[in-house]
């Protein structure tokens, strides 16, 4: 009785499986779709790019569509220099991702390692900024670079980084609350300082949280479109994004081949980052906890 009973469970099981991952399946090319149609209409002629019923396989494989996008020599048809605006998103996105790391995983020790005064109400001040929205903030900061003489230079975009980010700094404390307190007394005990503590023990055993923060930022500052467009003025000066929408604007007919090429292109490198940081990235979502 019991073997058949059990029998029966395992079945049961398998078949609950079956149902689950049927379903993820069909969920998962529900959301591949606008990806693949990017992908297809990045081949195709222009003139099946339109059409109704939707070519899912073009009648010709225009793989010359990439380098038509991104021939920014060509001035009689007036493409966008996409390798200049390529190089200027990089250089803003590695220092958005330092700046990240760095600040957000200072605050974050010192909110969940560091005991001292007030702590636990400058904390939860820092949590309160998250509550304020965006366009609130979008005015004032904007005088502020404005004083600065900073617009029109790259620096709004990445200093402010530097500065932390109100969830990260969450997302890493809880993190660090989880690593065992003695670990950092034994280090001290062999003479080490908080410092040392830091670099040496901390964020070694950081490093799943310290990715998602990095992969956060690169997210965030690959894709920034208003960060440019408010404070971009030379067409020399724009990332990505901006060069997305400049090349979109600069033709009567959108030639959406040549556009869903150029998205195509630029949304590799998001692919690339998820793909080689996708075990560490999950590891560092999962182990997060919500230690108080």
């Amino acid at each position: 009785m019991a073997t058949t009973k059990t029998v029966s469970k395992q079945r049961k099981n398998f078949v609950r499986q079956i149902w689950i991952q049927s379903a993820l399946i069909v969920m998962s090319i529900f959301f591949m779709l606008p990806l693949l149609w990017m992908i297809v209409t990045a081949i195709k002629p222009l003139d099946e790019t339109m059409k109704s019923p939707p070519v899912w396989i073009p009648s010709k494989f225009q793989w010359d569509n990439f380098w038509s996008a991104f021939s920014y020599n060509s001035k009689d048809l007036g493409y966008i220099p996409f390798l200049v605006y390529g190089r200027n998103t990089l250089y803003v996105t590695c220092l958005a991702v330092i700046g990240s790391v760095v600040s957000n995983s200072l605050v974050a020790y010192s909110f969940a390692r560091i005991p001292w005064k007030g702590r636990e109400w400058l904390f939860g001040i820092t949590l309160a900024t998250m509550m304020v929205p965006g366009p609130v903030l979008m005015v004032p900061v904007y005088a502020l670079f404005k004083e600065f003489g900073w617009i029109g230079t790259f620096r709004p975009l990445w200093v402010p980084s530097f500065f932390g980010s109100a969830f990260n700094i969450f997302l890493l404390r809880q993190f660090l609350r989880t690593i065992p307190l003695e670990l950092s007394e034994a280090a001290k005990l062999d003479g080490a300082s908080e410092w040392r503590t830091f670099v040496d023990v901390i964020i070694p055993l950081a490093r799943p949280a310290l990715v998602v923060i990095a992969v956060f930022a690169f997210l965030w500052a690959w894709n920034d479109f208003m960060g440019p467009l408010l404070y971009l003025t030379d067409q020399q000066t724009f990332t990505l994004s901006m060069g997305l929408q400049f090349f979109q604007s600069q033709h009567t007919g959108t030639p959406w081949n040549l556009l869903m090429a150029a998205s195509l292109i630029v949304v590799i490198p998001v692919i690339i980052v998820f793909f080689f940081a996708q075990k560490v990235f999950i590891q560092g979502i999962a182990t997060t906890g919500m230690k108080s």
